[in-house]
């Protein structure tokens, strides 16, 4: 089973920014420093990154009854993201984002327990990840 999204606005994009403005100067590309959310969200290179979470995500909700087949490859991308200055703390930015988005496009469909569910789902992978902070 793979997850469908709908496609977010500018104004639920942007507020990743919003919460943690100092996660935009994380997002360079080729040593490309961004003006605005608005340059960064356009970029072809953040959308790759977007696309690139999403998977993580989806396989994530494949595995959900094994997680820990995931492990390895998440502590790995928690090294990868402690490299680049990503301070494990946004981390829950990141999940207020995506919980904002599922709400905003599923509207009614995003009941408390669905919210509970995806909120479960992120904390479990945020935890695998953060084995790659501690790991070094």
């Amino acid at each position: 089973m793979s997850v469908t999204f709908c496609r977010p606005d500018l104004s639920q994009a942007t507020r990743l920014f919003a919460l943690e403005p100092d996660l935009l100067p994380l997002f360079q590309y080729n040593c490309r420093q961004f003006s605005s959310p608005e340059d960064c969200l356009s970029s072809p290179e953040f959308l790759d990154h977007i696309r690139k979470v999403m998977l993580v995500i989806d396989a994530a909700v494949t595995n959900v009854e094994d997680l820990s087949s995931l492990e390895e490859y998440l502590a790995s991308l928690g090294r990868k993201h402690r490299a680049v200055g990503v301070k494990l703390s946004s981390f829950s930015t990141v999940g207020e984002s995506l919980l904002y988005m599922l709400e905003k496009c599923l509207g009614p469909a995003f009941t408390p327990a669905t919210r509970a569910a995806w909120s479960q789902l992120y904390r479990a992978v945020v935890q695998a990840m953060s084995r790659g902070w501690d790991s070094e």
